[in-house]
């Protein structure tokens, strides 16, 4: 036992000898932790997605020379983009040849996300004053004709949403903080007269979207930073051990959300000027990033949307108080848009 100790000890001296020396050798000088272009900027990318297949978008359309918050874009039967504007209220018209028109103007709806029926009204899913007044309302083409669908006294406070194949919708209540989540998502019937709770408890859900097939029911959680992977029994049941968190993402903070016809989920990063694409098993395969973004421009990237028939990419993002305004950018996604029903 004394041995063994002895040996011990000299192997602890002899380790010892060489740490010094060492720090001899480098003149007495710490180690010291340096940026480099994988860690500067106030977005990185994180090691774990660093490796992803990864373009670089090109600016399509400049919407504003403002930094207006632009949510919701979908596309209408005619090949317009249609875009929200949360904190005016306002909804915008962009035809195919780029030209701009408002089709409602400033309100106090809050819109921050939109769905069209196959009718062609325009759904609008609105966080009124962020508190206590959100809505889901129903316009024209035109703007006209406004039908409430979710009243302000309902309680919600509705951010995006997403038609099934029967006319139905789910919608996010963006409610909640990360240590209180009482968001949740809920089921609209076709008929619109019934509202039934589907996936609750969540904080700040934001992006929702559905699979090919509509069994499949995606979900961004903003505050925790969490992508949900529903399997439906139903429209408004979940399968029996149906639920998973899919992947955990890091910083801030997923947004809005599209599938593609293959099932390929895009997730747009607020806060860092990217979009995160997933396969249909919710695994990271790729990324879009936008122009700037190294230089702390165009970082708040909400939504997107794929043109019918294609697949072009279209995202929107705005630079807030940057100076380079709201802009929509273009790139190619991995498959062609996924049918939705405001085109049946």
């Amino acid at each position: 036992m004394t041995d063994l100790i002895n040996r011990l000890l000299a192997a602890t001296i002899l380790a010892a000898s060489l740490a010094v020396g060492a720090h001899a050798q480098q003149g007495g000088v710490a180690p010291a932790l340096a940026y480099d272009a994988q860690t500067r900027g106030p977005a990185p990318i994180p090691p774990s997605e660093r490796g992803l297949q990864t373009v670089v978008a090109r600016p399509w359309f400049k919407l504003s020379d403002e930094g207006l918050q632009l949510e919701g874009p979908s596309f209408d039967r005619d090949g317009n983009l249609l875009v929200v504007e949360v904190f005016g209220g306002r909804v915008f018209r962009l035809t195919p040849d780029q030209t701009l028109s408002t089709v409602l103007g400033e309100s106090k709806l809050g819109s921050a996300g939109l769905g069209v029926h196959k009718d062609g009204r325009i759904f609008i899913a609105g966080l009124g004053n962020f508190k206590d007044t959100g809505s889901v309302v129903a316009v024209r083409p035109d703007g006209s004709g406004m039908q409430t669908i979710i009243p302000p006294e309902a309680g919600y406070l509705p951010d995006d949403l997403v038609f099934d194949a029967r006319g139905g919708f789910y919608f996010t209540d963006f409610q909640g903080i990360s240590t209180d989540p009482k968001g949740g998502v809920h089921y609209v019937s076709p008929d619109f007269k019934t509202v039934t709770p589907v996936l609750p408890h969540l904080a700040v859900p934001n992006g929702v979207a559905l699979s090919p097939d509509g069994k499949e029911l995606w979900v961004t959680e903003f505050s925790r930073g969490l992508l949900h992977r529903v399997e439906l029994a139903d429209a408004t049941t979940i399968a029996p051990f149906g639920t998973a968190i899919a992947y955990h993402f890091t910083g801030p903070a997923p947004d809005s959300m599209r599938a593609d016809a293959d099932g390929n989920l895009y997730v747009a990063m607020y806060g860092q000027g990217r979009v995160l694409v997933f396969n249909r098993n919710g695994m990271p395969i790729g990324q879009v990033l936008l122009p700037g973004r190294e230089e702390g421009h165009n970082l708040r990237s909400t939504s997107m949307a794929i043109r019918p028939g294609t697949d072009d990419l279209y995202i929107v993002t705005n630079d807030w108080k940057g100076g380079q305004g709201s802009t929509i950018f273009h790139a190619k996604a991995f498959a062609k848009a996924l049918p939705l029903y405001s085109h049946q």
